[in-house]
């Protein structure tokens, strides 16, 4: 018996290997097999009685890994549409989607509280209640809920779910975010009982095995997850919900660089299942979708709970030499005394993020990446936050022996460290990727959270992980501590990426009552993401935006490939960049795709690898995909020198 075999390698074909005498061996098992001097977890798609070797020796697999079949026949052929479309390896795409763990060990199980009223929803609204009826008729493959922040999409999405496994069917319920599994799982539970499933990248490979045997065998209704639960192995597919479905987190930053939008678009239509998506600020590409009616539009205008939209204002940071400026300071008190809660949103983690001399103007960089290293005064260390390199701070300029010397820019750690001594006696927690780190986001972050819907904690700061889907009934006041990081990367998505944060970080105040109050902080109150966001001008926002997008010809009114080279040496990088671009331009005789520009990435170097890019554009999908399969497989790729194909890119750094 002979079967044939995927490894994870950037290699279009699959391999074909002896299954020795005694061996049970099934298509959909992992197998270890001997691999150009090494050993590789392979993924078994076929087997065959027979195999004509051409002149070589046929390999027998080293050992079997599963006792029984960890994927099937759906799965194979959606690697197999990933490879055409990400054009990466069907092998790349297989080992994305199967765990890597070798026994399962399961998730310890969700402590649910006597008093606990997560998810309790005693009346729905209205609009609710039509949606909801809407969905249940599945007249239209793809339905996108467009609803204000607290408008209770949430509940229109596990209400459709019950319906849809009240069939007989199954559901894959997309966070973008791992922190908001744990309130979604929680009201999952109260639903569906033991029949949730939970997918995320913080589970342990042991743990995400356990879940995917679980979902495969058929003993769950539900998969909760983040990104990549939508590969989860659900038999009898039903519907595939995406909430927040604008966030980039939706796409893969590692090679096969995939979205799961489009993913779940490709499951869907492939098995015959419902797609629900649903936001307060859709991604430029869904907007055009449903004013085009290619998308069925669902709207949800009104807050529940009784709450109101909060009152924002925008503040002029020039000239304030604190974190906290003055108004929202006072604003902060005015919260506390009345005993309710305060969110404080900043998109930067770490005490500064600047190191400089003042005599010559040295800047602490990296050594191995293009970037100023962040200081982190609880550590004491400065640290790039792309490599993960860390040095001492110095207190000696190393160039010219200055001692005038200090850091510029702040971090989540000075907010935190001047909200403390303003507030004494209030008690203060910040979520950020650094807290997350030095604990599983199953403990550490999730008591804060706990403790923090409890009314334990007073004011609660962090990054992203604060601003996303998370219904705290006592927070009256949000404050962004500065809202123009994104405002200064060169992307065209800019500012659609700060109106959306905007919002969305703003929609966590006074959710249940008419007190709600967002304070904004910026050096730019002219931008005009800024004043839309305070204005609540989603669709004057999208309208113009769509507009520039179309007379510049941006997406959604084009398609981009980002083609990445790197590599140990900056000579063989540019050279290899000049060699694949006149490739290009020589497959491209009639000029539908655009060489928009071939030179060093925003971050020219990261982990000692320099990082130029060819971006391509195009009004033509198929073309541009073609065009890049075609060059990328008459390209010889110099020896040192990878490639990186990132279709459809949402940043370019």
């Amino acid at each position: 018996m002979f079967a044939s075999i995927l490894v994870d390698r950037p290699l279009k074909q699959s391999f074909t290997y002896l299954v020795p005498d005694g061996m049970d061996v099934a298509v959909g098992e992992r197998v270890v097999v001997p691999f150009g001097g090494t050993e590789l977890t392979g993924y078994v798609v076929g087997l065959q009685s027979s195999f004509e070797a051409a002149g070589f020796k046929v390999l027998p697999i080293k050992r079997a890994i599963d006792k029984e079949p960890l994927f099937g026949p759906d799965e194979i052929a959606l690697a197999g549409w990933m490879s055409r479309f990400y054009l990466c390896s069907q092998g790349e795409a297989l080992s994305l989607m199967v765990p890597g763990g070798k026994k399962e060990s399961i998730i310890p199980a969700m402590s649910m509280e006597a008093d606990d009223e997560v998810g309790v929803v005693r009346q729905l609204t209205p609009e609710q209640a039509s949606a909801i009826e809407t969905i249940a008729r599945a007249e239209y493959p793809m339905y996108y809920l467009f609803g204000v922040t607290g408008s209770g999409k949430s509940e229109v999405f596990l209400r459709s779910a019950e319906h849809v496994i009240a069939q007989g069917k199954q559901v894959i319920y997309l966070v973008p975010e791992i922190t908001l599994t744990f309130q979604l799982a929680k009201m999952g539970q109260k639903r569906f009982a033991d029949r949730v499933a939970i997918l995320h990248s913080a589970l342990t490979d042991s743990q995400r095995l356990a879940e995917w045997m679980r979902i495969r065998n058929g003993s769950v209704d539900l998969v909760i997850g983040a990104r990549s639960a939508v590969f989860a192995p659900v038999p009898r597919l039903g519907m595939i919900i995406i909430d927040e479905e604008h966030e980039n987190s939706y796409k893969a930053d590692q090679t096969p660089r995939y979205h799961a939008r489009q993913v779940a678009q490709w499951r869907c239509q492939s098995e015959h299942a419902l797609l629900v998506m649903g936001s307060a600020t859709p991604s430029m590409e869904a907007w055009k979708l449903a004013q085009e009616g290619k998308i069925h539009y669902l709207e949800l205008p009104h807050r529940v709970g009784g709450g109101k939209l909060p009152e924002i204002s925008v503040v002029d940071m020039k000239g304030v030499s604190t974190t906290i400026g003055p108004q929202l300071e006072e604003a902060m008190r005015q919260v506390l005394q009345r005993e309710k809660q305060v969110v404080l949103f900043l998109n930067r983690r770490g005490f500064s993020y600047y190191f400089h001399c003042k005599s010559c103007g040295y800047e602490m960089t990296c050594p191995h990446c293009s970037v100023s290293l962040t200081y982190h005064k609880s550590r004491n260390m400065m640290v790039c936050h792309y490599c993960g390199y860390h040095t001492r701070p110095v207190h000696v300029c190393p160039q010219c022996h200055s001692l005038d010397v200090g850091y510029s820019g702040f971090g989540t750690e000075m907010v935190e460290s001047e909200v403390q001594s303003l507030f004494p006696g209030k008690r203060v927690a910040r979520i950020d990727a650094d807290v997350s780190a030095s604990d599983s986001h199953q403990s550490k972050v999730r008591k804060i959270i706990e403790a923090f819907g409890k009314g334990k904690i007073d004011i609660l700061l962090g990054t992203q992980m604060v601003a996303k889907g998370l219904n705290f009934p006592g927070v009256e006041l949000v404050g962004i501590v500065l809202a123009d990081s994104g405002l200064n990367i060169p992307d065209f998505r800019a500012e659609e990426r700060t109106f959306a944060l905007l919002t969305q970080v703003s929609g966590r105040a006074g959710r249940y009552n008419d007190k709600g109050r967002v304070v904004i902080q910026t050096f730019h109150p002219e931008n005009a993401a800024i004043i839309a966001a305070q204005r609540g001008d989603l669709k004057d926002f999208y309208a113009t935006e769509l507009a520039n997008r179309e007379m510049t010809g941006f997406p959604p009114y084009s398609r981009l490939v980002n083609l990445v080279l790197r590599g140990r040496r900056e000579e063989t990088v540019v050279s290899a960049c000049a060699s694949l671009e006149e490739l290009i331009h020589s497959q491209n005789p009639d000029g539908a795709v655009e060489v928009m520009c071939n030179d060093a990435c925003a971050i020219e170097r990261k982990g000692d690898y320099f990082r130029h890019h060819i971006l391509l554009r195009s009004l033509h999908p198929g073309k541009l995909q073609a065009l890049v399969a075609r060059a990328l497989g008459l390209y010889k790729v110099p020896s040192g020198i990878y490639v990186e194909v990132d279709i459809d890119p949402m940043q370019m750094l």
